[in-house]
């Protein structure tokens, strides 16, 4: 069971709490922690991502990335963690649910990524496991989507344990390592069974 608390100042968002893993937004001071790890799995990350820019892992480049995540949470537009192993602090990756849209949909996007270290341990799962009560019972979210490539059997597998649902496949859906790609796109919805 997930645990949210509100911490200050705002600019730190939700904490949320699983039994493994603790997220929460992005700040400076997570700029080391957050470099290195992309950095130490950049070779991993490149097939699932979008081209890397230039100055990627620059600390301007972080700094304008937090701004942005702290921007889009007050305007409810998107809201972004990152995963802490709860044990040491260690960070392990991140999720972040974007493009949220209110009205008649109710929905938003999830997107994810782990550290190579931590790929395949399980943390992942977790995470996901320890989101879903902020975006269904906290956000009230009626629908939360994602895509991923075809021929990563690992986030498709990901996926469907957390719930998820295949719906169809999106043609040449995201620019992903350069080139537009093919997705195979999944939905939860707010009452649908999960683990």
């Amino acid at each position: 069971m997930a645990l949210l608390k509100s911490v200050a100042p705002p600019e730190t968002g939700p904490v949320i709490s699983g039994d493994l893993v603790r997220l929460r937004l992005p700040i400076m001071s997570d700029y080391p922690a957050w470099a290195g790890l992309r950095s130490l799995s950049r070779e991993f990350l490149t097939p699932w991502e979008p081209t890397w820019t230039r100055n990627e892992l620059t600390r301007l480049s972080f700094r304008r990335r937090v701004r942005h995540y702290v921007r889009e949470a007050r305007e409810d537009l998107g809201y972004a963690f990152l995963m802490f192993r709860r044990s040491d602090d260690a960070l392990l990756g991140g999720l972040t649910i974007s493009n949220v849209r209110r009205g008649v949909t109710q929905s938003g996007t999830l997107g994810y990524w782990v550290g190579q270290p931590h790929a395949r341990r399980g943390y992942m799962a977790e995470g996901m496991s320890t989101l879903m009560p902020f975006v269904f019972d906290t956000l009230r979210l009626h629908r939360l989507e994602a895509a991923c490539l075809p021929h990563n059997a690992a986030s498709m597998r990901l996926l469907e344990k957390a719930g998820f649902q295949q719906e169809g496949r999106a043609r040449r859906y995201l620019r992903i390592n350069g080139i537009w790609q093919d997705h195979v796109l999944y939905a939860l919805i707010h009452d649908d069974p999960r683990p």
